[in-house]
């Protein structure tokens, strides 16, 4: 959401495709304002490299590609995308997508995401074998600046007067399950009702509320428009947020949290980054560079960590 947002009104006309050539198995990208374009970064017209990738730590992601760029000049335009694998993976099979009446066909040399994915994507061979290079470290609450609901801790997920954001249990699964597993642990943990939790959260009442597409777009914008009183989060998701909106909102940590080590109850995505066919002329320079300590600090600052080296 932009700081700058004036609160105006919604385009929620649903207006038809315009188009010369028209194929209605391309992929229609359009999911509300905010998740129009975010994700879309770059010129891909003159990129030498194309990226895919998960967008939860796309702001760690983007401060990574400056830092390559600056050390390979030659490289020029890096386009790169950062939408939930859901979306990505069948722009594998048909590579052509559609912004509204804009049509781009992508077709990357790397994808970068949760290490189960990249596995599938190989096992299709679809990529090569991935390199990790950093995890998550648990999740978060995030709540509006001055936490005016008093949202606490675990506790005030199940009151009837909170409604808690999730990621959508179909669209973007993945993410939901590292919630949903992460909480109802922690509530199991804490002696509270778990069963009660999970099935408040895969349902969706009107104590939850499941994002549409991209909810490391949507959360915030739920708590900030009011439509949510708390999001859960990965922990760099809700980071990133406090230190880009500082005026609106706070994080409220969860038990089991720590800023080293282990995670008590809390589910770790470990990310990887794999070659899709050669990876072009810049894909295996990057592959090496995502494993360099020059990552691992910005991954660091932004609240992630690097992956434990392979044994």
């Amino acid at each position: 959401m932009d700081r700058n947002d004036t609160g105006g009104a919604r385009d929620d006309l649903c207006w038809p495709l315009e188009a010369s050539v028209s194929n209605s198995d391309e992929l229609n990208w359009h999911a509300g304002a905010s998740n129009r374009v975010l994700d879309f970064h770059g010129d891909p017209a003159s990129a030498q490299l194309t990226v895919f990738s998960d967008g939860n730590h796309h702001m760690a992601l983007e401060q990574s590609l400056q830092a390559f760029a600056a050390q390979f000049p030659s490289v020029g335009e890096v386009f790169y995308v950062t939408l939930p694998p859901a979306v990505l993976l069948p722009l594998m099979v048909r590579p052509a997508i559609r912004l509204g009446n804009l049509r781009l066909t992508l077709r990357p040399h790397i994808f970068i995401s949760p290490l189960d994915v990249l596995d599938a994507l190989v096992a299709r061979e679809q990529a090569q074998s991935p390199a990790a290079f950093a995890r998550s470290r648990g999740c978060a609450l995030l709540v509006a600046r001055g936490n005016p609901r008093r949202v606490s801790g675990l506790e005030a997920l199940l009151r009837d007067d909170i409604r808690l954001f999730i990621s959508n249990p179909e669209r973007e699964r993945a993410s939901f399950v590292v919630y949903s597993e992460t909480l109802c642990t922690l509530a199991q943990h804490a002696g509270m009702d778990a069963g009660a939790l999970a099935a408040r959260l895969e349902t969706g009442t009107p104590g939850c509320v499941h994002g549409q597409r991209v909810h490391h777009r949507e959360a915030p914008t739920a708590v900030a428009l009011g439509q949510a009183d708390v999001a859960v989060l990965y922990h760099h998701l809700a980071l990133r947020y406090v230190r880009a909106f500082p005026d609106r909102f706070d994080m409220v940590a969860l038990p089991g949290s720590t800023d080293v080590g282990a995670f008590t109850g809390h589910v770790v995505t470990t990310y990887g980054i794999a070659l899709i066919g050669d990876g072009g002329p810049w894909g295996a320079s990057l592959q090496a560079f995502m494993q360099k300590d020059t990552v691992a600090g910005i991954y660091r600052h932004h609240g992630l960590e690097a992956a434990p080296a392979a044994d």
